[in-house]
């Protein structure tokens, strides 16, 4: 029993991890512009396709290639396909902001919810046509053989979404507080009008942060695609819970919205246990509950605009 509740843990931390990471993301974009990437769990669905084609190439194999079946595979090629994952789901992020949301974000109304969603559609039906609907089994850098650790078996690709997760936020975490571009972003999320009286370049900031919004999604697609399968649909369930764990914690605090993620995927994992039917109303009852009783998430603030 011990060792089941064990391995529940590490796989919920890890399953936890990514839901985090796109969390960030979205808690990135929604500080510094107002805005969220209602397209995001594309995003992290191309990213993974991204990284597997970037891997296929290394392999010297197309990128179309539909299994790995026989290809012999380096750390320093998963590095560089990771690699390749988040520069170009970052750059897609940028794109995404200049011509699918600042055109609209200082208009009435929300057309920039639609031109989200839009991109993400597009770039869901750009991949299928590519890569076609179905999933790729993707080997894990460090193998897929099991780990006993107190009884319980843990695969290596768990342990390595959980450990990159928690660098990436913890890194996160650091440039945000103590260095000059964490203030900037911060003094964005502020005012940024204010900002831009202090000679911040406040398209810039905003620039940035759905590049890193989008390039932690696609880091996430990449992670969890040995776990999961790389499949084109595969997003849309992340993306959503990594929203709701946002919401939980609160889209105003970056750390709370990590930790949403986290309390997730420990969730979800548990109720696996018991039954795994039950799951889904496990988790987005308590975004209800959570939003019922403070709207505003966990440890988010309340936004007071001045007029």
């Amino acid at each position: 029993m011990l060792a089941t509740l064990l391995q529940a843990l590490v796989s919920g931390l890890a399953v936890g991890g990514a839901y985090a990471l796109v969390a960030l993301g979205f808690s990135i974009t929604f500080t510094t512009t107002r805005t969220l990437n209602f397209g995001h769990g594309e995003f992290v669905s191309v990213g993974a396709f991204i990284g597997v084609g970037a891997l296929f190439l290394f392999a010297g194999k197309p990128i179309t290639t539909a299994a790995f079946t026989g290809l012999a595979l380096n750390g320093w090629e998963y590095l560089l396909a990771g690699l390749a994952a988040v520069v170009v789901m970052g750059l897609l992020g940028v794109l995404l902001y200049v011509f699918g949301v600042r055109p609209f974000a200082s208009r009435p109304g929300m057309a920039w919810v639609m031109s989200t969603l839009g991109f993400g559609i597009l770039l869901q039906s750009a991949a299928f046509a590519v890569w076609g609907p179905a999933p790729v089994t993707v080997p894990a850098p460090f193998g897929d053989e099991v780990i006993r650790v107190f009884g319980a078996g843990v695969r290596s690709q768990e342990l390595l979404l959980l450990a990159v997760a928690v660098a990436v936020m913890v890194l996160f975490d650091r440039v945000m507080n103590r260095t000059v571009l964490g203030k900037a972003m911060r003094a964005v999320a502020a005012n940024p009008a204010v900002a831009n009286l202090m000679g911040i370049n406040v398209n810039a900031v905003m620039t940035g942060a759905f590049f890193a919004s989008s390039a932690l999604a696609g880091l996430a697609g990449f992670l969890v695609a040995p776990i999961t399968s790389a499949s084109i649909f595969m997003g849309l369930a992340i993306g959503l819970k990594g929203f709701s764990g946002a919401m939980i914690g609160g889209l105003s605090n970056p750390r709370g919205c990590v930790l949403g993620g986290f309390v997730l995927g420990l969730l979800e994992s548990y109720v696996n246990l018991w039954q795994s039917q039950w799951r889904e109303v496990a988790i987005f009852g308590l975004v209800i509950l959570v939003l019922a009783v403070k709207p505003t998430g966990l440890f988010g603030k309340r936004l007071v605009e001045k007029v």
